[in-house]
């Protein structure tokens, strides 16, 4: 998805064991319940891997809105 505006804040989660590859979409889910003062504007999942390895990185782009005033 990705909104006009731009962003202005990444938060980039990453994982390389077999494990964590496994929860790190509920990372994600998590970091975003907890930041709902954030829009997001873009989220890329890039894998990567040689003989031995295989890691995923998941980007959130973000525009950080301003909390309301009380």
């Amino acid at each position: 998805m990705l909104r006009e505006g731009g962003f202005n804040g990444v938060k980039v989660f990453t994982a390389t064991m077999f494990a964590d590859r496994g929860v790190l979409g509920e990372k994600v889910t998590s970091w975003i319940a907890e930041h709902p003062e954030n829009q997001l504007t873009e989220i890329i999942v890039t894998q990567s891997s040689d003989a031995s390895f295989h890691c995923i990185a998941i980007s959130v782009f973000y525009r950080a809105r301003k909390p309301a005033a009380s």
